[in-house]
């Protein structure tokens, strides 16, 4: 199976590094056209959608740039997609689960069923993408929370949050990277179509992931803890951020099966220790 990825960022190089099949290619997309180009001089299978706008040095860059991440995050993803649909090609649009804001108002996690409640320009920008290729055919769209990975690297969950002195501890839904991998890989193979939650099952908390840090990476890390709404007292974000627990109900359908959140966790900090010595 021949997979074209577009998007040079992080998870699509782990991704290409990974399919000893896939194309990560070096064009900067940015008409339809661009994409039936590359469609007709790879003939790929499928295509994997990783590229967007996340913001540097974090997504509060978003709220100050608007019409650049609207174009990276929306328009871009549509016009990916209108060159799939003419060239009838599955693409594979990575999305985010940071689109859901708190708890339901049932208590239960958050489903592919449900609506979103996004209010930062970073995740209102992805939805209204998720909005529009939901509506297409031949398209499956795979969100993720907080990528946590086995090295390190500026946009994996563990570096991010042993950067900062100040954290608060909230009950989560996480991606580990390497099951993050396999998954899309599935999609891409069984051509799935639809909305899928790609998070571990269940949740975890910051405190324990830290635990697992200091556990195999660093004992002597330290940290203080602080409060959700303080983050915002302090300005050390312009806007609150999202916390939520996802589940899928679509996975299952096509019998694909992710590890739990807090197993995943510690085997994949296990691996960044190993690594970190390496």
């Amino acid at each position: 199976m021949k997979i074209l990825i577009i998007g040079k960022g992080y998870l699509g190089a782990r991704c290409a590094e990974t399919w000893s099949d896939a194309i990560l290619t070096d064009k900067f997309v940015k008409t339809a056209k661009d994409v039936e180009e590359l469609i007709d001089e790879h003939q790929p299978d499928a295509i994997l959608n990783a590229a967007g706008i996340v913001g540097k040095p974090n997504v509060d860059w978003c709220e100050s740039n608007q019409e650049e991440t609207i174009e990276g995050n929306t328009v871009l993803a549509i016009k990916i997609a209108k060159a799939c649909q003419k060239k009838g090609v599955y693409l594979l649009h990575m999305g985010t689960g940071c689109i859901f804001y708190g708890n339901k108002e049932d208590g239960t996690p958050w489903d592919e069923n449900d609506f979103a409640n996004p209010t930062a320009v970073y995740t209102r920008s992805k939805y209204a993408a998720d909005l529009v290729l939901s509506t297409m055919e031949n398209i499956g769209i795979a969100r993720i929370r907080m990528p946590l990975d086995d090295r390190s690297h500026r946009a994996n969950f563990i570096d991010k949050i042993v950067s900062f002195e100040k954290l608060i501890s909230i009950d989560n839904s996480i991606t580990v990277v390497e099951d993050m991998i396999d998954v899309f890989r599935q999609l891409l193979e069984k051509k799935a179509p639809g909305i899928f939650h790609v998070t571990n099952p269940g949740s975890i908390n910051h405190k324990e992931i830290i635990a697992f840090y200091k556990k195999y990476v660093d004992p002597d890390h330290s940290n203080e803890w602080i409060k959700e709404e303080d983050l915002l007292k302090m300005g050390m974000v312009d806007k609150k951020r999202s916390n939520n627990i996802m589940t899928s109900l679509n996975l299952p359908k096509y019998g694909i099966k992710m590890r739990p959140a807090k197993e995943a966790v510690e085997d994949a900090i296990k691996k960044y220790a190993k690594n970190k010595k390496s």
